[in-house]
């Protein structure tokens, strides 16, 4: 009996490493062949997608603008993947992908099981062109996800808003999974010992709506009182949201002794075991931020906003604290909390710790997913 073929659909070739890796090898261990679609493939990048057991597709994206119209080309070049390798299931995740590959696989009666990842910010409603976006976007979600046989989300607020705004029907069926789930072994537990210097950090995209500028305030406030404090910026600045950090300003601020800039890293999982406290003041709407399972798995308190997709990751006073996004002062109390209590850091750490391994295993996750890829593709042989 042939193997049943799934098509991964991604925005970037990297994601596919960075955040389904684990997953194409889960697949691929259950008896399923994978290929796995997106723009602009890296050799490198191909090479160790080859190694795991998968076959590369190329087609071409857009990054920016959202217009069916003029990604027309990418619609029928997914259709050419899909006939090409007698695809049995398609799974695309964020917006792009989701959007195209669902049209794309309609057209050839082709089931999909879509991943929604979080709504970003054309969803955070915070600016005229936010709501604007969102408009648009809801009505590409509702064109492209009708005929879905299952959407994935990675919390219940967005399960509900896509209910409520009729983006979905209640007669699809949905499923709720703890974000991408994080490998447990990569990010490695790590004990927080006592040390001089209590190190906090932000990883990720650095842009204004993840609240990076308002821990840049909280850092130009504490440093002059609080020497012992350091805060940690991990990660490229984004500026195409109005009022983001520059690259030179970062630099700056360094240069200050404000704060500490890495810029990019490939080595996270080194850099999370010396810090102390993860902190991510986003007003994002994040599906379940990645940067905040990888610190959980190391073994750090979370400080973060009590928004959807990151309420999920903290028990309050347990492994750390849910703060009102936007706001500084409550910002800045959770951090002085951490300078004023530094043995907590060890003891919330634990508590972050269990909930990774309990709630959000990358194991967990996958099994959650062959779940659901195995009960659509069984109901649509029967």
């Amino acid at each position: 009996m042939p193997k049943s073929r799934i098509l991964l659909v991604a925005s970037l070739d990297m994601s596919l490493l960075n955040f389904r890796g684990d997953l194409i090898k889960h697949l691929i261990a259950n008896g399923y062949e994978v290929v796995c679609a997106a723009p602009n493939f890296s050799q490198e990048n191909t090479n160790k997608i080859e190694e795991l057991g998968a076959h590369c597709e190329e087609f071409s994206l857009q990054r920016t603008g959202l217009n069916p119209l003029k990604d027309y080309g990418s619609i029928q070049e997914l259709k050419q993947i899909i006939r090409k390798n007698k695809i049995d299931l398609v799974f695309p995740y964020t917006i792009k992908p989701v959007v195209y590959s669902s049209i794309a696989a309609r057209s050839l009666n082709v089931p999909v099981v879509s991943l929604i990842t979080g709504l970003g910010f054309t969803f955070s409603g915070v600016s005229t062109k936010a709501k604007i976006l969102q408009r648009i976007t809801e009505s590409l979600y509702r064109y492209a996800l009708r005929s879905n046989k299952m959407v994935i989300f990675q919390n219940k607020d967005d399960q509900a808003l896509f209910l409520e705004k009729k983006i979905i029907s209640r007669s699809q069926k949905t499923r709720v999974v703890d974000g991408s789930g994080i490998n447990l072994d990569w990010f490695s537990f790590h004990p927080r010992v006592s040390k001089a210097t209590i190190d906090f950090v932000i990883v990720g995209r650095l842009m204004k709506e993840k609240g990076v500028n308002l821990l840049v305030e909280v850092a130009k406030e504490l440093r002059s009182t609080y020497t012992q404090s350091r805060f940690h910026f991990i990660g490229g600045p984004s500026v195409t949201g109005s009022g983001g950090i520059s690259e030179e300003e970062f630099k700056k601020l360094h240069e200050q002794d404000i704060i500490i800039y890495h810029g990019k890293s490939n080595d996270v999982a080194g850099l999370l075991a010396k810090m102390d406290v993860f902190v991510l003041p986003t007003y994002y709407r994040e599906g379940v931020p990645r940067s905040i399972l990888e610190a959980l798995s190391s073994g750090m308190p979370i400080i973060t906003t009590n928004t959807p997709g990151c309420k999920e990751t903290v028990v309050e006073g347990i492994n750390g604290f849910l703060i009102e996004p936007k706001l500084r002062e409550p910002l800045q109390n959770a951090v002085k909390y951490f300078i004023d209590n530094p043995e907590k850091i060890q003891e919330m750490g634990l508590e972050s710790r269990k909930l990774a391994e309990s709630k959000f295993d990358v194991q967990i996750i996958n099994s959650h997913i062959l779940d659901s890829i195995k009960y659509i593709l069984n109901n649509q042989k029967t």
